[in-house]
């Protein structure tokens, strides 16, 4: 009979925790992988710039947005309407006049689009376009004179309507591309809802109807929509006198140019009082911010002079060379739980010549896990959006991340284990 033998039990336990602690917990504590540094985001670096919002009217519905310029100086169509700098007055929609012809213009050119330089396709005035002439100018209302039987090209109309304000002109290129103004009607506020004008409807093509309406911030990014369109960007660029063999017609669009200002559509109606829409460029060197507009139910020109000179000063006031991010500004502290500590910066500058008219919003960090690094290594990205425009840039580690002894990790088992456990 075999007796029990306390000494051997307790060498044999012994033994197998010397094994195992040499070929288990050694191997798993020294060569295991390392935690990941805990990231900490810090607060935004404080803008160095100066935020000088746009002066806008208290009365009616205005707003402004800025607009990218190509290496050509034309403006860019925006993808999706894009956030206004600064909006003010009423936010529930207002009649907007002749604003309404410049929707006409861009949902007549979605649906039948032409070349700048294209004169398009030839169009033969009606008996019905003539009385339309008739009868606006019969009420007093902007119209260029027409005949039945007179041909015009889709880009004559177009002139007509937008330099003349023609509301014949409106009437009959809305009938001629939809078939009907109603028709037209139908497509243009599925045109204004595909766009992401939410707060702006059409019931006819030239906007004497009251309930042809919109906001301020809708409808300075219709302004940049239209600035951007290489064809009425060419008429509005272009004289009064523009129509080839046609009666002269006066350029109702051109307003306080050597301010700076090109304008898109201006108008007054009893309801409405005074619309405008416009683009407008700050400019230093070879340096241009462009900006788009809407002021709507403005009382009298007056004061519509008087706005607009004030809005011209604080963008001359506001816009300069900004920095958006500036290298070395740290975004995020990482921490390791052996002690080693780290930021992640800015791994280049950024600048923008633009408006900084509102402080920027929370930065989006985009960060890789950290465990060792050296100095200048990549770990993220830090992206800011503000009304200077948008900037991203590499986020870099400012100092060494190094890995820690063999005392550290033969004495912290936990937070090894789980990271082994973590990286299965």
């Amino acid at each position: 009979m075999s007796r029990f033998r306390p000494g051997r039990f307790i060498g044999v336990m012994v033994g197998t925790v010397a094994i195992l602690a040499i070929g288990v917990y050694g191997p798993l504590t020294l060569l295991g992988p390392l935690p990941s540094a805990t990231a900490t985001l810090l607060p935004p670096p404080a803008s160095a710039a100066t935020v000088s919002p746009p002066v806008l009217p208290g009365a009616g519905s205005s707003a402004v947005t800025a607009l990218t310029v190509d290496d050509s100086g034309a403006i860019v169509v925006p993808t999706v309407p894009v956030t206004p700098m600064a909006a003010a007055g009423s936010t529930t929609p207002l009649p907007l006049a002749a604003i309404a012809k410049v929707i006409t213009a861009l949902v007549v050119l979605d649906a039948n689009p032409v070349e700048v330089g294209d004169p398009g396709p030839a169009v033969t005035l009606s008996t019905a376009d003539y009385q339309s002439y008739l009868d606006y100018t019969a009420q007093g209302s902007r119209a260029v004179t027409v005949f039945a039987g007179e041909v015009w090209s889709e880009q004559e109309l177009l002139q007509a309507m937008l330099l003349g304000s023609s509301n014949n002109h409106a009437d009959t290129i809305a009938r001629w591309a939809f078939g009907s103004v109603d028709a037209y009607v139908e497509a243009a506020n599925a045109w204004l809802a595909k766009q992401g004008f939410d707060h702006t409807a059409v019931v006819d093509a030239t906007g004497l109807h009251d309930a042809s309406a919109g906001t301020g911030t809708d409808l300075a990014a219709l302004a940049g929509l239209a600035a951007g369109d290489p064809v009425i960007a060419a008429i509005l660029a272009s004289p009064a006198s523009a129509l080839a063999d046609r009666r002269g017609i006066d350029n109702t669009t051109a307003y306080l140019p050597e301010l700076g200002i090109t304008g898109i559509s201006r108008s007054y109606t009893d309801a409405a009082g005074v619309c405008f829409l416009f683009t407008a460029r700050v400019e230093s060197g070879d340096q241009t911010f462009a900006f788009a507009g809407a002021f709507v139910g403005e009382p009298d020109y007056n004061s519509l002079d008087a706005d607009l000179a004030a809005l011209m000063t604080s963008a001359t006031d506001g816009v300069t060379e900004l920095p958006i991010l500036n290298q070395g500004d740290a975004y995020v502290k990482l921490s390791t739980a052996w002690g080693a500590t780290s930021s992640a910066t800015v791994g280049r500058s950024k600048n923008a010549f633009a408006w900084q008219a509102a402080p920027p919003v929370e930065p989006s960090i985009d960060l890789d896990p950290v465990t060792t690094g050296r100095a200048g290594t990549i770990v993220g990205r830090v992206t800011v959006d503000s009304t200077a425009g948008e900037a991203s840039s590499t986020l870099k580690l400012d100092r060494t991340i190094s890995a820690p002894g063999a005392g550290w990790r033969l004495l912290h088992p936990v937070p090894l284990i789980t990271a082994l456990l973590d990286s299965r």
